[in-house]
């Protein structure tokens, strides 16, 4: 079970996920998240102190601190826990008042960015002793960590975790951190924003767990953005295909790398919501479910780039040298199209771009457009239908649409348009495919 940041975001949130985790006798491993604006927080102080403002720096620090310790004092009544969360809080900002006067690293931000979790495992964990809750606390650092290429090997995992769970054989219930982990060379490092999601995934593979939950303020995946359109409705059951498109393509509910564990494990995914623990939700699992499209998602931020060259008329290995450029700067490529003389791409970070642009030239000559959303369009087989891409292609009359990608997934349709227009895009399709 993986309690996001606005889960456990106030005290009496909680209280609600100590109720959660004890409504019923099955063993459970709960992963955490950071308190609700923690992270960003953390991330804050990290970036003035990269900038060698140690003074805005420290006002942030003492800013969380007070915020922490008004949190305590909601969330505990007994004396004694409240000394303890007062002893740990004083730990953890004594680190960060400490980093203070040493030099900055991309090191030691990951250290920074990690006390989130760390504090609020260990304050729900007071917590849980509090109320007589029997449980144990696992640190993440432990089992959690990367190879060489920073990515997690669930072998590994596997092992180091069932070593800590079986010095335990009778306990039924376990509390760890999400997000952090440790890379090859030893140091404290993370999964990425959102891996809290990839940490629960991980988790349940290793143990072979019957089911991951990831709970959120939501009631599981919606066929629509809420946030954008106006009238959704919540899906019932995904297959991971279905999902890990949604979740790449912009679904916020679901961090894209959280689909491949479970999926490979074949354990089924439920996506449930703190604040409504009675609602249905959404089951993600290797079954797929009728055909036809289930959902549309909206990923912003895109850049769109064009090589045009004569050259490339015939010429073997000319794709080869395109996508080397953006292997060299480790830039991931979303879409692609290509024509007799051009080849589009999209990417959605411009970090490295004017370096990417200066190498594509040496190919042809380059134009790039930003400000650009990409349109998923998900569900089961739907590539193989001609009526949906008329449907979607009759809602869309009147945009700008930049590139469409067809027939690379058998679940997924995107399209690249203006980001000026997502929302009319958005609305448009939910009406004319949802009929809302």
């Amino acid at each position: 079970m993986k309690f996001g940041g606005t889960s456990i975001g106030k005290p009496q949130r909680m209280h609600g996920v100590a109720r959660l985790i004890t409504s019923d006798p099955e063993p459970k491993i709960v992963v955490l998240s950071a308190v609700s604006g923690t992270t960003n927080a953390l991330l804050d102080i990290a970036a003035l102190l990269a900038k060698g403002d140690r003074i805005g720096a420290k006002e942030r620090i003492d800013s969380l601190e007070q915020q922490y310790n008004f949190f305590i004092k909601e969330l505990l009544t007994g004396s004694k826990e409240l000394e303890h969360a007062e002893h740990v809080l004083a730990e953890h900002f004594e680190f960060l008042n400490i980093i203070l006067k040493i030099s900055y690293s991309e090191a030691l931000s990951k250290d920074i960015v990690a006390q989130g979790e760390l504090i609020s495992t260990k304050l729900f964990s007071i917590y849980l002793q509090q109320e007589k809750i029997d449980h144990i606390l696992l640190a993440a650092l432990e089992f959690m960590h990367l190879d060489s290429n920073d990515e997690p090997q669930i072998g590994s995992i596997r092992v180091k975790l069932m070593q800590h769970l079986q010095q335990f054989p009778d306990q039924k219930l376990f509390l760890t951190q999400g997000f952090v982990c440790r890379n090859v060379r030893g140091e404290v490092d993370n999964l990425r924003r959102g891996g809290s999601d990839y940490s629960a995934s991980l988790v349940a593979a290793a143990a072979n767990a019957s089911i991951c939950e990831i709970w959120t303020d939501i009631s599981g995946m919606h066929n629509n953005d809420p946030r954008v359109v106006d009238k959704t409705i919540p899906i019932e059951q995904l297959s991971f295909d279905e999902a890990a498109e949604l979740a790449y393509f912009g679904a916020k509910i679901l961090h894209p790398a959280s689909i491949w564990p479970a999926q490979q494990h074949q354990i089924p995914v439920k996506l449930l919501n703190t604040l409504e623990p009675n609602a249905a939700g959404t089951l993600i699992s290797q079954q797929s479910t009728s055909k036809g499209v289930k959902a549309i998602a909206a990923k912003d931020g895109i850049t769109a780039i064009n090589i045009k060259s004569s050259r490339m008329l015939l010429a073997y290995g000319f794709l080869r040298k395109v996508f080397e450029v953006f292997e060299k700067y480790r830039t991931p490529i979303d879409m692609i199209t290509t024509s007799e003389v051009a080849v589009s791409v999209t990417i959605d970070t411009s970090t490295a771009l004017k370096k990417i642009i200066k190498e594509l030239e040496s190919l042809g000559s380059v134009t790039v457009d930003q400000h650009q959303t990409i349109i998923c369009i998900v569900g089961n087989e739907i590539s193989g239908d001609g009526s949906t891409l008329k449907k979607i292609f009759d809602c869309l009359r009147s945009i700008d649409i930049r590139m469409v990608s067809y027939g690379g997934s058998a679940h997924n349709i995107s399209i690249l348009v203006p980001a000026t227009q997502k929302k009319q895009v958005l609305q448009q399709l939910n009406t004319g495919l949802f009929g809302l």
